[in-house]
């Protein structure tokens, strides 16, 4: 009874000891679970940013195709080229200056002026 005692003792604390010099698989597994779940994060911010994009872009195309189809009457004075109230509209709904003048073609100085002759006439009249 001694010998099966004193044996499965040896046996245990050996498997212990074993047991620090053996990888463990289930770390590895959960390092790669892990680098996955960043790969994939990364992944999906670029598609939401490019997505971003995408969406200024085709907003700006439609705000300035919708205000070009605009007929002109000449019987009504026209306060403002229809260039200007583009620029305000997309000001308005948040484009950098930096956007609206290349979407525009002009520069940012320009961008910025009609901005700020518009803020002092207080707004689109």
């Amino acid at each position: 009874m001694f010998y099966v005692l004193s044996t499965l003792a040896s046996v245990s604390i050996l498997l212990f000891i074993l047991s620090f010099f053996v990888s463990n698989r289930f770390k590895a597994l959960e390092e790669q679970l892990e680098q996955l779940t960043m790969t994939m994060m990364q992944n999906n911010y670029q598609t939401k940013q490019k997505m971003k994009v995408l969406e200024e872009e085709l907003l700006a195309e439609d705000l300035t195709e919708e205000i070009l189809k605009q007929p002109y009457k000449p019987d009504q004075p026209v306060r403002k080229p229809n260039l200007v109230h583009t620029i305000q509209n997309m000001y308005e709904k948040g484009y950098t200056p930096h956007y609206i003048a290349k979407q525009t073609d002009l520069s940012e100085h320009d961008i910025q002026s009609i901005v700020r002759q518009w803020n002092k006439e207080g707004g689109i009249r």
